[in-house]
């Protein structure tokens, strides 16, 4: 009854949409939660996973099943390929766009995703960062190509200390951009990320889940096995046609690769990946809580977090 009535509201009145976005570290349990949401709002999912997007990786990237996708309609999920360029700036663009139409059939939409920038791109929008120098990127380019992620990951740790705790320190893009900035123009990639905040025609309710962290370790050691379970080294097999594109420069395609290459054995791949997943978990919590908007609940508070949102919007509403 009380969401019929916020619903019933807001489609009469016009009153400002809501997006509720669902954030946390991998593993937790948030394509359950947004399902939930999504099912209890009558509405759809937008996913703001950066690795989601591409439809030729599937086991590695933990995305929604088919029944999961069947329960609730989910955006950006299988949208590009990984031959396909595309950003945190592409996604603002197209994620907003699509939440335009969206917002005239639905009052509430749910946003959910690991990855930070492309979170903040919707809720914050982008710093605009200066040019840099394509000389300087082909070389930086060509350096990863020859000599791995490692020495990239120490020049920018040492250049940009701030920006480089606060990224996945496995992506070869992130580690490149951060820095390609700092050698182009002097500065630190983290001086021109000012925070200021974009005007957004929607209101924002941002719900965080987390729990312990050898529940949540644990979880991601499973979560890993059962990928292997499931034909996660067939998948990088299929894939290697591509694996020069930046999409499988992330956690669970490189260890894979580096074992196909010879250069270590099938468990100490495995390990590898479950350790990587459990520091990059780590940076996404990090991440996650500079924004003291957000409300941290445990990943099976079902009922508190329905509670928590309908009052908010209420509350937008009053």
């Amino acid at each position: 009854m009380i969401l019929k009535k916020i619903l019933e509201v807001q489609v009469k009145k016009r009153i400002t949409n809501t997006l509720i976005v669902i954030v946390g570290p991998t593993a937790i349990g948030k394509t359950v939660l947004a399902i939930e949401l999504a099912k209890f709002y009558h509405t759809e999912i937008i996913s703001a996973d950066s690795r989601q997007f591409f439809r030729e990786m599937n086991i590695g990237t933990a995305k929604p099943s088919k029944d999961e996708l069947a329960t609730a309609k989910h955006h950006f999920i299988d949208s590009h390929s990984v031959k396909t360029l595309f950003n945190t700036g592409d996604f603002e663009l197209e994620a907003l766009k699509l939440m335009e139409e969206l917002f005239k059939k639905y009052a509430v939409l749910i946003m959910v995703g690991g990855s930070g920038l492309y979170i903040d791109s919707v809720c914050k929008g982008l710093d605009k960062l200066p040019e840099i120098d394509l000389n300087i990127r082909e070389q930086l380019n060509q350096q990863f190509e020859s000599e791995g992620i490692v020495p990239i990951q120490n020049q920018l740790a040492t250049a940009d200390p701030a920006y480089f705790a606060k990224v996945d320190q496995s992506n070869p893009q992130r580690m490149i951009r951060g820095l390609e900035v700092f050698l182009s123009t002097g500065k630190k990639i983290s001086s021109f990320l000012t925070a200021h905040k974009k005007e957004r025609s929607f209101n924002i309710i941002k719900i965080g889940l987390n729990t312990n962290r050898t529940l949540l370790y644990d979880r991601i050691n499973q979560r890993v096995d059962t990928m292997m379970d499931e034909g996660l080294l067939d998948e990088v097999k299929a894939l290697t046609p591509y694996r020069q594109y930046n999409a499988l420069h992330t956690v669970g395609y490189s260890e894979l690769f580096d074992y196909l290459d010879g250069k270590t054995d099938l468990s100490s791949a495995v390990a590898m990946i479950k350790q990587n997943t459990r520091r990059f978990a780590k940076r996404q919590l990090t991440w996650f809580r500079r924004d003291e908007n957000t409300k941290w609940f445990e990943p099976n508070h079902v009922k508190e977090i329905i509670s928590f949102s309908t009052t908010k919007i209420q509350s937008t509403q009053s």
